[in-house]
């Protein structure tokens, strides 16, 4: 094995033990802090129909990445969901980390499960970062396309990251992708160029029948360069979030976090009929 083998796999471990360690505390709780988020009892109301699955992001979980959107959604009068996937085995509490194809299929079976309790003909989703991209590929092979309304994608890496071109130094090291497709799988699905997103993309971003937005923030210093998270379809929504607010210097992962102007777009993506402006004022709604 060459010696620069012998760095990266321990790094890698290294990398998954600080994520875990900068995780909210509320990561590690056992169930989900709410009422209705994640409560199989809740029924769709007529003026939302649709019920709402949240798909977090790489190093992420269905707890943590939703702290902040997912009451906000609730308070809205929606039926909230999240799920936990592409999960590794003894890597606890952060997931999105196994093939993306895959993290696709768990996706597909909750969102039939999320269906079946709730008697709704089809669900929105709104997704961060991977989680943000992941859905397109359940849309576009797993049928989804007959079971969503709605997905919207919050800082996600629709055509893959250069990480600021760091990227393109891996042919300088021969194997290196193989390494970080054999430890992490997902890390390797999500570089521009990858086997993956070639797959995903060919044929055009979107498919019929399904109202895409996505939510991008100038200031991502992850998925890079920012302008390729955006969709080319003739159902898309693009959103610079600072040409609503100039002042947002929310960066790629307080865009999901935290951000309450993103989130008013993304209620406005949801109930279309209600919309209203989204402005530096959003932050206080």
């Amino acid at each position: 094995m060459l010696p620069w083998k012998r760095v990266l796999r321990p790094l890698t471990a290294l990398l998954l033990t600080a994520a875990v360690a900068a995780l909210p505390t509320a990561a590690h709780a056992s169930s989900t802090p709410s009422t209705g988020w994640n409560d199989y009892t809740c029924k769709p109301s007529a003026a939302h129909p649709d019920p709402v699955v949240l798909v977090h992001g790489t190093f992420a979980n269905s707890t943590d990445n939703w702290l902040v959107l997912a009451p906000y959604l609730e308070a809205r009068g929606y039926c909230v969901f999240s799920l936990d996937y592409g999960q590794l085995s003894g890597v606890p509490l952060i997931h999105g980390l196994g093939p993306i194809d895959k993290s696709a299929e768990q996706l597909q079976a909750y969102v039939d499960k999320v269906l079946a309790a709730t008697g709704a003909a089809k669900a929105d989703l709104v997704g961060h970062s991977q989680g943000g991209m992941m859905p397109r590929y359940y849309l576009k092979f797993l049928g989804g396309a007959a079971k969503v309304d709605t997905f919207v994608g919050i800082a996600p890496d629709n055509h893959g990251t250069t990480l600021d071109g760091l990227t393109k130094l891996l042919p300088y090291f021969p194997g290196a992708e193989d390494v970080i497709s054999a430890t992490t799988p997902a890390l390797a699905d999500q570089i521009a160029g990858s086997a993956f997103l070639a797959k995903l993309n060919a044929g055009g971003d979107t498919v019929p029948g399904v109202h895409y937005t996505v939510i991008a923030t100038r200031y991502d210093e992850v998925v890079t360069p920012y302008s390729s998270q955006f969709l080319s379809g003739s159902d898309v929504h693009n959103v610079l979030i600072q040409n609503l607010c100039s002042v947002d210097l929310s960066e790629h992962a307080l865009l999901g976090l935290s951000d309450r102007i993103a989130f008013h777009e993304v209620a406005n993506a949801l109930d279309p009929a209600h919309a209203t402006t989204t402005n530096c004022l959003s932050a206080l709604s």
